[in-house]
């Protein structure tokens, strides 16, 4: 009920925002019409006047002159800067790039939630991750709520036991960031895990044992896309977004591609909800090992 009273409110805002926009632009066409009559009364009459005084007075005409330089300076920067503008915004929307989020405030934060749950609502979602719990599992979550609602979801986090995951966690600079704090935090995006597949939903985890290098969801016809830093937490990092186009030119593609050659290798293993082990598999999908998960050991990838 509180979605639909907040769709509804949008909806009227966005229609009295159109109707005053059209008040605006209306009075601004009557003010410029009343003001022609004015202005055709100076340029015959008082111009003129003004004309012959400045002309003869050296400094008012210098003035006059510079005044006009900077006018014409200043309109040539504009409309080579609209230009260039226009340029990058059309490579831009070539690329797929829809929208770009600068480190988080308070109202980006809940505009990026907004969105990732229109775009991911009764779809299947794709997840690369570090440990997922504060995307996922944390109530506040970007995709907490997404992630309920969702129809299938393939996930790929961190293997916490991994060296990748020791070495992440001592290049970042803070307190809160250590290997026990990753082990943690993937232990309870398990547990919240299983809980969704025991109220029948379609869930798949793997962890993989290399570096991270993007934070990559996919929903439905959108990536949303971070970087990685080396010593950064990835939450201060850009967060961009790709929308899927018909043209071949796209990143969507390349980014999509990139996520599925990942879950299909049969070097990151699938974790297995009823005995808490990782499954690897051949690539014609027989199991080749299985080892229990916790162990300290780096995968070969």
């Amino acid at each position: 009920m509180m979605e639909a009273f907040s769709r509804d409110f949008r909806a009227l805002v966005k229609e009295t925002t159109g109707v005053l926009y059209h008040i605006l632009v209306v009075a601004l066409s009557a003010g410029v019409a009343l003001s022609l009559p004015v202005a055709a009364g100076f340029l015959s009459q008082d111009f003129s006047a003004y004309w012959s005084v400045i002309r003869n007075d050296r400094m008012a005409l210098i003035a006059l002159e510079v005044a006009v330089a900077i006018l014409l300076i200043a309109s040539i920067n504009y409309l080579r800067r609209s230009i260039k503008d226009r340029k990058t915004a059309e490579m831009a929307e070539d690329a797929g790039l829809m929208l770009l989020f600068l480190p988080r405030g308070p109202f980006a934060q809940r505009r990026i939630k907004r969105l990732k749950r229109r775009h991911g609502l009764a779809r299947n979602i794709m997840i690369i991750g570090s440990t997922g719990y504060r995307t996922f599992v944390h109530p506040h979550g970007d995709l907490h709520a997404v992630l309920e609602n969702c129809l299938e979801a393939k996930i790929m986090l961190l293997n916490p036991f991994s060296d990748a995951a020791r070495a992440r966690a001592k290049a970042i600079l803070g307190p809160d960031i250590t290997l026990e704090s990753f082990q943690e935090q993937v232990g309870k995006c398990i547990e919240f895990l299983k809980r969704l597949r025991t109220a029948q939903k379609s869930i798949q985890l793997k962890l993989y044992s290399d570096p991270p290098h993007v934070k990559l969801t996919i929903l439905g016809d959108y990536i949303w896309l971070q970087h990685y830093h080396p010593s950064r937490d990835v939450h201060v990092m850009p967060e961009y977004v790709f929308r899927h186009n018909q043209d071949d030119y796209g990143l969507y593609a390349m980014f999509y591609q990139y996520f599925i050659k990942r879950w299909e290798s049969p070097e990151i293993p699938e974790y297995d909800f009823e005995t808490d082990e990782l499954v690897y598999r051949e690539s014609n999908g027989n199991i080749a090992r299985r080892e229990r998960f916790g162990l300290e050991t780096e995968s070969c990838v």
